[in-house]
């Protein structure tokens, strides 16, 4: 058994197709078949139900792929770690980030990050929170950038900033002739949310039981430009993040934002990662750092 072989039966389950797996680990199909194979002999156990057009894992191969994770992911760590200690700020870093943070957050920090870490190269992946979680657990990313509360004893959840959220109305509608908002004022109103999935989802449900407020019946969005541009539209209202509706991000000619007094409903952002990750006091310098410049952009909007 090696980490080779390891690789191979992970990159066969993420993709459940023995060609494409093959493709991904730059070997023939027949060598990776075979060098599967050769795990299963050694275990003396099935690890990979063999279709024609289908590839699935038994319970012993979920298990197996589960161990096999954990053991190239301490392997890279340790790599890493000899990496850091030469030159802690270099290498590279996975970073996760969901998609109602991502594309409102990134454009202000990611260029002053290039700036204060030169020889990091940081590759971003952008996923719904649970698949995000679980690709922090698994090794698969080094970081991700989510909202509290996390319930999870093996991350670490480093706190960045509150994001207020601002009601999003049809221009002339009656709650746009307000200044400000309190919570309690959304009683009588229909949120348009989105779909299940989506943190914000999740958060705009918890100020839809504290203010009595309701889901609108039959949509769902799938993202929160379709939230933006229904809501132009005049279907209904919603709650925006603040950085979303901060330049240079444009709304549409019918959308009015109303703030809401405080205490304003917000969801909080951190950054999160493994506590046994060897990267834990560089990740500490980057969360110190996103969080100041993520801080900055709130007051100048």
């Amino acid at each position: 058994m090696n980490l080779r072989d390891l690789k191979y039966l992970i990159a066969l389950a993420d993709l459940r197709h023995f060609g494409k797996a093959a493709d991904a680990c730059f070997v023939s199909q027949p060598t990776l078949s075979t060098q599967v194979r050769k795990l299963e002999e050694e275990l003396g156990v099935t690890l990979v139900e063999r279709a024609p057009r289908k590839v699935m894992l038994t319970p012993t191969g979920q298990d197996v792929v589960q161990r096999a994770r954990r053991i190239v992911a301490d392997v890279e760590q340790m790599r890493e770690a000899a990496r850091r200690s030469k030159d802690p700020e270099s290498g590279s870093l996975r970073l996760g980030v969901f998609p109602t943070l991502g594309p409102y957050l990134l454009p202000h920090v990611v260029p002053q990050l290039r700036e204060r870490f030169p020889q990091l190269e940081l590759l971003l992946v952008e996923e719904k929170s649970d698949v995000l979680l679980q690709r922090l657990r698994e090794g698969r990313l080094d970081a991700a950038l989510l909202a509290l509360p996390l319930h999870d004893d093996q991350l670490h959840a480093e706190f960045l900033f509150d994001e207020p959220f601002v009601l999003a109305a049809p221009r002339g509608h009656e709650l746009t002739s307000r200044t400000s908002l309190g919570v309690d004022e959304l009683s009588d109103e229909t949120l348009l949310l989105l779909e299940d999935g989506h943190c914000l989802r999740d958060q705009a449900l918890d100020v839809c039981r504290l203010s009595g407020a309701q889901e609108k019946s039959g949509f769902r969005a799938t993202s929160l430009e379709t939230l933006r541009q229904m809501v132009a539209a005049g279907v209904g209202v919603t709650l925006l993040p603040a950085l979303s509706v901060h330049a240079p991000v444009a709304q549409p000619a019918g959308i009015q934002l109303v703030p809401f007094r405080a205490p304003a409903p917000s969801r909080r952002i951190a950054l999160a990662w493994r506590k046994s990750s060897a990267m834990d006091g560089f990740l500490q310098q980057l969360a110190d750092t996103i969080g100041t410049l993520a801080r900055a952009q709130l007051q100048a909007g």
